[in-house]
């Protein structure tokens, strides 16, 4: 077992904490906050509550998400914008996902595009990277539930900034099962990168206004 328990994580999300792998620099431990999870859970409406907790495991999600069969075709293209998901493991804290942990050439943990975007704004070479991450979504196939900036990290590769999705791999079950249709799995992911290209505008914009309203609006004709 992997004690966790004098470690603080260098990141947080809603479900889950990061932490650096105490036994491997490169790797990230991704372990569930079950308070979190108790609470989500109970807001479920009665009949989702029938489909039991698993349904909202983000451990569980990930690893299923990285079964798709897009990724399996894409070879090794698959990792250009995706850390590789290894065995899971036990901690203090429970069960966590294992992946590759994306570094700076410093040994940093990259920052988040939302960091990026709040700190410098949308400039041109962080618009080359965003271009370079949708062309590899539609290249690829691979599905992802919607592009948000805290969920991509942004390092340098080659002497230019790159995106790597870290969280949000994966599509509901339904476009999951219609993925099987190249014109609806291509509609879907230019959906995904349409709303992403909205998202990152809201955002490098200073978050004026929510982003309910802002999304509404920049859909509307």
């Amino acid at each position: 077992m992997i004690d966790l328990s004098q470690l603080a994580p260098f990141a947080a999300g809603f479900n889950r904490y990061c932490y650096v792998h105490p036994d491997d620099p490169r790797r990230c431990l991704k372990v569930l906050r079950p308070e979190n999870i108790d609470a989500r859970y109970a807001r479920q409406a009665w009949y989702k509550k029938l489909l039991g907790k698993q349904r909202i495991n983000d451990n569980r999600q990930e690893w299923l998400a990285y079964q798709q069969p897009a990724l399996k075709h894409a070879g090794d293209e698959a990792w250009r914008h995706l850390p590789k998901l290894y065995p899971s493991v036990v901690t203090s804290l429970g069960e966590a996902n294992v992946s590759d942990l994306i570094l700076e050439a410093d040994g940093r943990p990259g920052q988040t595009l939302e960091q990026y975007l709040k700190e410098r704004g949308q400039t041109a070479a962080i618009d080359g990277a965003v271009a370079r991450f949708c062309d590899w979504l539609r290249e690829t196939g691979v599905l992802t539930r919607n592009l948000l900036p805290h969920n991509l990290v942004v390092v340098t590769r080659d002497d230019q900034p790159e995106l790597f999705l870290v969280d949000g791999l994966g599509a509901p079950s339904v476009p999951n099962a219609l993925a099987r249709l190249p014109a609806y799995r291509d509609r879907y992911i230019d959906r995904k990168i349409t709303r992403f290209h909205q998202r990152i505008a809201w955002e490098a914009g200073g978050r004026s206004g929510s982003w309910e309203d802002a999304s509404r609006i920049r859909r509307s004709p």
